[in-house]
């Protein structure tokens, strides 16, 4: 099955990803990917999902879709180093997958959230992704 970055979710103050299931009078309900347990997180929660998060090149900005899986073709199979590991580990990690990114703006801080949601995605959803076409197409049907 496809993952939708755009129903992932990323809270702040939360560990992990959660999966957007539904509106609630107060906020948003969501699925732990790890667990399955589900929380309603209210308007106060700072939610973001990974289809709006990008990290900074020498030519721009790189959607995070793009960055999962430039590391997918330098990891392969593998897992990402842990988030625990040196921080020259994950320099070098983002050096093979991405050469240009812009080490100004893209902190180590940055690099441990990308390859903890790299291995949450690889180990409860897929690295698979729906495009925004077909998210789009998926919408309209759901809608009629």
């Amino acid at each position: 099955m496809k993952t939708d970055l755009a129903r992932i979710l990323s809270v702040s103050g939360q560990r992990g990803l959660f999966l957007y299931l539904a509106q609630a009078r107060n906020g948003a309900i969501a699925e732990a990917l790890s667990d399955k347990k589900r929380t309603c997180f209210d308007m106060k929660a700072r939610i973001t999902t990974l289809a709006d998060i990008a990290i900074y090149t020498s030519e721009g900005e790189m959607k995070l879709k793009d960055v999962f899986l430039k590391l997918q073709e330098v990891l392969g199979d593998a897992d990402a180093p842990s988030s625990k590991a040196s921080s020259d580990e994950l320099k070098s990690l983002f050096l093979k997958a991405i050469p240009d990114y812009d080490s100004e703006r893209f902190y180590v801080s940055h690099m441990k959230k990308v390859v903890d949601w790299y291995n949450e995605l690889k180990n409860y959803a897929s690295l698979d992704f729906v495009d925004e076409n077909e998210a789009e197409t998926e919408e309209e049907k759901t809608e009629e």
